[in-house]
């Protein structure tokens, strides 16, 4: 989301764009319709991801993570229950996520903190600017898993596939890829990495 609006602002210091998992939108995305217990209408709420992280060590958040945004369902919590209440030990892993990524993960998180990576796309994403006819000048390319939760979202499989991001995107091209969830590029490294070398090779 801050490489779309970076290129819209700053054409001229911009060759392209690749975006994984997310389509362009000229204004903040509308949750409205989302149930009360919807993950990023949650993680919005000041300290309420805190409160939810900090009943568990880091290793067990990072694994709660993996496992829940790596399935096709959007991780929406009942009432009474928080998010991190929606997997449990027993749950595995995603097969393409080991234990020793785990443990990187979780060493990296528990010097950084979990503050941060909550603020710019959840707490800050429904004060996005809103642009005002916005037309990209470089070309756009997206990466999109076809089992990512994402599609779940309100309007969000009408804008990736009824062509309405070629009205702000002109030079735009989308991937799918079959099996791909939410972390395709951790899913699938090497497929993701020949088509963002391919990418920059087109536009250098």
């Amino acid at each position: 989301m801050p490489a779309y609006d970076f290129a819209l602002r700053h054409p001229d210091r911009t060759r392209g764009v690749m975006c994984m998992g997310i389509p362009f939108s000229p204004g903040p995305f509308n949750f409205d319709t989302m149930p009360e217990g919807f993950y990023i209408l949650r993680w919005r709420e000041p300290d309420r991801a805190e409160a939810d992280f900090g009943r568990h060590d880091v290793r067990r958040v990072v694994r709660t993570i993996y496992i829940l945004f790596s399935r096709s369902d959007v991780p929406i919590a009942e009432e009474g229950q928080e998010i991190m209440d929606l997997a449990d030990l027993s749950t595995p892993l995603p097969p393409w996520f080991t234990e020793e990524d785990l443990d990187a993960y979780a060493a990296l998180y528990e010097k950084s903190g979990f503050r941060y990576p909550l603020q710019i796309p959840y707490r800050a994403l429904h004060r996005m600017t809103k642009h005002v006819d916005p037309k990209f000048q470089v070309p756009v390319f997206m990466v999109m898993g076809e089992k990512d939760y994402c599609f779940k979202f309100p309007g969000f499989e009408t804008a990736m596939r009824s062509g309405v991001m070629k009205t702000f995107a002109p030079d735009l091209k989308i991937t799918y890829i079959p099996e791909g969830c939410h972390f395709v590029q951790e899913q699938f490294p090497d497929q993701i990495n020949d088509l963002l070398l391919g990418f920059l090779k087109d536009h250098p």
